[in-house]
C-alpha cells in the first residue's frame, strides 16, 4: 500500500480563492472552515497527513514592488500553528504538520510549542523543518541577509539536536499523577540538557510533560544534497519534487542508502512524491483541461518570473525572456528547484512554457486512469507514496478524496482505516 498526503502549498493561505467553485471569499479568508472541512475530508479518504506550508515574507523584488505578492494572494500567509488544534478537533486519526523555518525559531521556542502541540492533537502533530531562503524573510527577524544555503543545513542539523534533547529532557515515565502522594512528576526523571553548540544554547528541560509521540513527527522537503543529507539524518517522512519515473526511483534509492549509513533503516522514513492530479469525468476531458491549464500557464510570464525572484532574492525582470538563461545554480535560494527551472528550457520564456509547478509525473484522466498509475509507479519506484499539491477548494477536494481514493481503495493501494492511534504509529503501520 502507499501513504498518501496533502501538501497546502499556500498553508493558511488564501490559494484557490479567486478558482471555481472556492466558495464564500470572504468568509474563508483568514478562517478555518475549508481547511477544517478539508481535514475530515482527507481522513475519510485515508491520507496520513495533511502538510501546512509556511513562509513569512511579503516579496517585493520582483520588479521592486509588492505586486506580485498581493494581486493574486499567492504570498499571503496566516500563521498554520493556530489552525493545527482546529483540524485535529474535527478529525481523530490523519496527521497534521506544521512548517517551521529553523533559521528564525530559537529551539526552545520550537521544542516546546510542538511538544504542546502534540499534546493538544493527541499525538498527531508533525513539523516541516525548513531553513527558508529569501533575504527578505531574513530580514524581517533582524539578519542583513538570508544565511548561505549549505550553512543553513548545517546550523539547522545542530537545531534539530537541541530540541530533539528538549523533547527527551523528560523520561517516558516522568509524570507520577498520584493523588494519593499529591505527586505530579518525578523530579529525578526530568533532566537540564545544558546544551553549547556552534550556533545554538539551551539550559533544558522542557516545562512541558514529554508528548504522546515523544518527538512529533519530523518532515523534511530538501532536493540538494545537503538537504538530502538532512532529511535522511532527521526525517520520518521526506517530500520529494523530482520528475519522472526513473528520478523517482533514483531518489528513494539515494534516500535508502544515505538512510542507511546513518544508522537507520530505509523503511524508517515515507517517500511522498509531489503531484497534482487533473481529473475529469473521462480521460479525453481530462486532456482538454490538462491543456487549457497549460495555456494559462504559458501566459503567466509575471507569475513564474515573480516565482523565481522570490526563490532567489533576484529581480527576474531585468533579464531579457528569449535570451540564453542566466545561471540559476549560483542564487542562494531553493538551489534543487532553481537547478530543476533549469532543466526546463534555454530561455526564460522556454521555461515558463515547459516548467511544471508540482508535479513529479503526470497524472491525468479519470479516477480510475490516475489511480492505476499512481499504483504502478509506486511498484516502480520501490515506495512510499505520494504528496498532492493541488489547489485547496471544495470541488478538488471531493475530487481527491470522493473520487480518487475510492478508486485507489479498490485496487487496494491505500488503507481502509487506521489501525493505530498517533502519526507516528500510523505513518510507521506499512
Amino acid at each position: 500500500m502507499m501513504h498518501l498526503g496533502w501538501f497546502f502549498t499556500t498553508g493558511f493561505g488564501v490559494y484557490g480563492w479567486n478558482q471555481p467553485w472556492s466558495g464564500n471569499v470572504a468568509s474563508d479568508i483568514g478562517r478555518p472552515d475549508l481547511f477544517v472541512d478539508a481535514a475530515k475530508s482527507l481522513e475519510r479518504a485515508g491520507f496520513d497527513y495533511i502538510m501546512l506550508e509556511d513562509s513569512s515574507v511579503l516579496s517585493d523584488v520582483y520588479r521592486g514592488t509588492f505586486e506580485s505578492s498581493v494581486r493574486r494572494g499567492t504570498t499571503v500567509r496566516f500563521d498554520p500553528m493556530p489552525l493545527v488544534p482546529l483540524m485535529a478537533d474535527a478529525t481523530e486519526r490523519i496527521g497534521i504538520i506544521a512548517t517551521v523555518a529553523t533559521t528564525f525559531y530559537p529551539p526552545f521556542l520550537a521544542a516546546r510549542l510542538m511538544s504542546t502541540l502534540d499534546h493538544v492533537t493527541k499525538g498527531r502533530v508533525g513539523i516541516n523543518l525548513v531553513t527558508a531562503s529569501a533575504d527578505g524573510a531574513a530580514q524581517n527577524y533582524g539578519l542583513p541577509k538570508q544565511i548561505e544555503h549549505d550553512l543553513r543545513y548545517e546550523m539547522a542539523d545542530e537545531w534539530v539536536d537541541v530540541v530533539s534533547q528538549l523533547w527527551d529532557s523528560w523520561d517516558e515515565d516522568a509524570l507520577v499523577l498520584d493523588p494519593q502522594s499529591g505527586v505530579f512528576a518525578d523530579h529525578e526523571k526530568i533532566h537540564k540538557i545544558d546544551f553549547e553548540g556552534k550556533y545554538y544554547a539551551s539550559r533544558g528541560p522542557l516545562n512541558v510533560p514529554r508528548g504522546p509521540q515523544g518527538r512529533p513527527v519530523i518532515c523534511q522537503a530538501g532536493g540538494s544534497p545537503a538537504g538530502r543529507a538532512f532529511g535522511a539524518k532527521h526525517a520520518d517522512t521526506i517530500i520529494a519534487n523530482v520528475r519522472g519515473l526513473d528520478a523517482m526511483k533514483e531518489y528513494r534509492e539515494d534516500i535508502s542508502r544515505r538512510l542507511v549509513e546513518y544508522g537507520r533503516k530505509p523503511d524508517d522514513v515515507k517517500v511522498l512524491f509531489l503531484v497534482s492530479p487533473i481529473m475529469a469525468d473521462t480521460d479525453e476531458e481530462a486532456i482538454v483541461k490538462r491543456d487549457r491549464m497549460r495555456e494559462v500557464q504559458k501566459n503567466n510570464i509575471d507569475g513564474v518570473l515573480a516565482a523565481m525572484s522570490y526563490l532567489s532574492s533576484t529581480d527576474f525582470s531585468q533579464f531579457d525572456i528569449d535570451a540564453p538563461v542566466p545561471d540559476l545554480t549560483k542564487y542562494n535560494g531553493h538551489k534543487s528547484t532553481l537547478e530543476d527551472m533549469a532543466k526546463s528550457g534555454k530561455t526564460l520564456r522556454e521555461i515558463i512554457a515547459n516548467y511544471p509547478t508540482v508535479e513529479s509525473m503526470e497524472l491525468v484522466g479519470t479516477a480510475e486512469t490516475v489511480a492505476e498509475k499512481m499504483d504502478e509507479a509506486m511498484k516502480f519506484v520501490g515506495g512510499d507514496g505520494f504528496l498532492i499539491a493541488s489547489p485547496v477548494t471544495r470541488k478538488v477536494i471531493s475530487e481527491i478524496s470522493d473520487g480518487l481514493a475510492p478508486a485507489l481503495r479498490r485496487r487496494g493501494a491505500i488503507r481502509d482505516g487506521y489501525s493505530r492511534t498517533t502519526f507516528r504509529e500510523n505513518l510507521a503501520a506499512f
